[in-house]
C-alpha cells in the first residue's frame, strides 16, 4: 500500500469521483484541495481486526513447530559463512 500523499481538487473529486475512490481503495492517501489549500484527507478505511475467538481458533490449528526442525530449515536457507 502506498503511503505517499497526493492532492486532488474538489472539482476533480466531484467530476472524477469513481477514479478517486479507486485510487483510495488501491491504498493511496489523497489530500483534497480547494483554491490550492488543503481541506480534507481521504484514506482507505482500515480492515477491522479479527475477533479474538477467530484468532484463537486459527492459533489452535497451527502445526506444532519443533525446534530441531526449525533449526534444520533455517540452516538450509541461511549462509552461515556470512
Amino acid at each position: 500500500m502506498s503511503t505517499r500523499d497526493e492532492h486532488v481538487t474538489v472539482r476533480d473529486l466531484r467530476n472524477l469521483g469513481r477514479s478517486v475512490i479507486d485510487r483510495i481503495l488501491a491504498g493511496e492517501c489523497l489530500t483534497v484541495t480547494r483554491a490550492g489549500r488543503p481541506v480534507a484527507v481521504l484514506r482507505p478505511v482500515r480492515k477491522p481486526a479479527d475477533r479474538s475467538d477467530v484468532l484463537l481458533e486459527r492459533w489452535r490449528s497451527l502445526p506444532v513447530a519443533e525446534a530441531d526442525d526449525l533449526q534444520r530449515d533455517l540452516d538450509a536457507v541461511i549462509d552461515a559463512s556470512v
